[in-house]
């Protein structure tokens, strides 16, 4: 008899105070850093609790395979609304690549100071610039086209600007990852195909399915878009698997705590770097949305991926730390997009 006294009590405090539609918009406004939330604490409670060290050997397994498919329904989701005949590079793609390969340049000429070839630099520092050239070689996260739709900018020119910063990604990590560990043996072709075909499979095929459907399959294209939203809270349900995962990652790093704190800041000023010369050049060309995304926004799981496969393994927790620095400030920015249009 308690359940159902309290439920009704539940239900007459939303209904007379107006409670429900207060969650459902803090929810709505802050929807990043609560996936964040979920995916922290549901990782330490699998990982603390010692009765539930079964089902964690179960689902972790299993999240490896649903990010991935989450990140393919997202793109998939996405390009289902845009129109096609729309994309084309604009200027800004060119300026933001180019500030985007300067600042990878900068880092490899900082790495390429501290290798043991020139100084003999402690392991922790060659770790430190490792991380951080994660965060900026990283490509454009396939979420920023998601983030920039609901800050009112182009679909498309992000859309584009993707293509092209991922092509970027792809060539600049066979020349660059080589330089950084010399004990990996990796030819240039070798790296480059095996980093292309992931993102063929992540990025050119759901194109591809989502130009079929929405042209062929018009029944299941107005389904598909007529689900409001639904690619960005696709997107909170992967954020909330590469959450737990990164989570996993920094409690099992062998590393100080100084590096991994200093890992953690310098990828937030980086980060707020990135956001505020992307929005700078944006300005000049009336699209400061999507500028600040392309350049500030990245795809951090597969920046985690590139380090878990080229670099040092504890490389991943910058950009497993630019997870959070991204998506707060793009939670901010969809709160103040919310709060100036309503």
């Amino acid at each position: 008899m308690r359940i159902p006294i309290i439920y009704a009590t539940f239900a007459a405090v939303f209904e007379d105070n107006g409670m429900k539609e207060k969650l459902l918009r803090f929810v709505k406004d802050w929807t990043l850093p609560v996936a964040m939330g979920l995916g922290t604490v549901i990782y330490l409670v699998f990982a603390l609790v010692p009765a539930l060290d079964g089902a964690a050997q179960f689902f972790s397994p299993l999240m490896d395979d649903l990010l991935p498919v989450f990140m393919f329904l997202v793109l998939f989701v996405t390009f289902c609304k845009v129109d096609f005949h729309r994309m084309r590079p604009v200027w800004w793609h060119f300026w933001v690549l180019l500030f985007n390969l300067l600042f990878v340049g900068l880092i490899m000429a900082i790495a390429l100071y501290f290798s043991p070839s020139t100084i003999n630099p402690p392991p922790s520092t060659k770790i430190l610039l490792e991380a951080l050239l994660m965060c900026i070689i990283a490509p454009c996260a396939t979420a920023a086209a998601v983030v920039t739709q609901k800050l009112g900018g182009s679909l498309e020119q992000m859309t584009t600007y993707t293509f092209f910063s991922n092509f970027l990604t792809v060539l600049l990590v066979p020349v660059c990852f080589p330089m950084l560990e010399k004990g990996v043996d990796v030819s240039f072709m070798e790296a480059f195909w095996k980093i292309f075909s992931q993102v063929v499979l992540l990025l050119v095929l759901p194109m591809l399915l989502a130009y079929i459907v929405k042209h062929y399959l018009h029944l299941l294209h107005q389904r598909i878009i007529s689900i409001r939203d639904l690619s960005f809270y696709l997107w909170a349900c992967s954020l909330m698997i590469v959450t737990g995962t990164t989570v996993k990652n920094i409690v099992h790093a062998e590393a100080s705590l100084l590096l991994l704190l200093t890992i953690a800041f310098l990828g937030l000023a980086i980060c707020i770097v990135q956001f505020a010369v992307g929005r700078f050049i944006g300005h000049f060309f009336g699209h400061t949305q999507e500028a600040g995304q392309g350049l500030g926004q990245k795809n951090t799981a597969f920046a985690i991926w590139l380090s878990y496969t080229y670099l040092n393994p504890l490389s991943s927790v910058g950009p497993g730390c630019y997870i959070l620095w991204q998506n707060i400030i793009n939670s901010i920015e969809i709160w103040l997009h919310r709060k100036n249009n309503f």
